[in-house]
């Protein structure tokens, strides 16, 4: 099932690097630290089954760790100034970047997910018999 969503991934990954840098945007270490954050997940068993394109927190990526989610919001994000102790700036991303690179093709995923699932399924019951 994580195959079937790696198309999904890389276009996210794609949108993230795609974001420009220039003036008050972000820096090329933060679209790269964010990338390399965005996995397809699978999960079978307990409160939730399913696959899904997650993009994980950046820990490392000098202290912003909710950067994957603060770079998606249409209203960006609010930081001090680096010297300045009672300067704040709002800072922009690119809006929605992983909303509208996965959108497009839900449907492609969701067969490419039932398809995996229902494979693992006759695997299963060919073990059985």
């Amino acid at each position: 099932m994580r195959a079937a969503l790696k198309p999904g991934a890389e276009q996210a990954k794609s949108a993230i690097m795609g974001m420009s840098s220039a003036g008050p945007g972000t820096s090329p270490a933060l679209r790269a630290a964010i990338a390399k954050k965005i996995r397809p997940e699978v999960k079978l068993g307990g409160n939730w089954s399913g696959a899904r394109v997650k993009a994980f927190k950046t820990r490392t990526a000098k202290g912003f760790v909710n950067a994957p989610k603060r770079t998606n919001r249409p209203r960006g994000w609010r930081h001090l100034v680096y010297g300045r102790a009672d300067s704040w700036v709002q800072q922009y991303g690119a809006a929605h970047w992983f909303d509208h690179a996965l959108v497009y093709d839900t449907a492609r995923y969701k067969r490419a997910v039932h398809e995996a699932m229902e494979s693992t399924a006759e695997r299963i019951a060919n073990r059985v018999n």
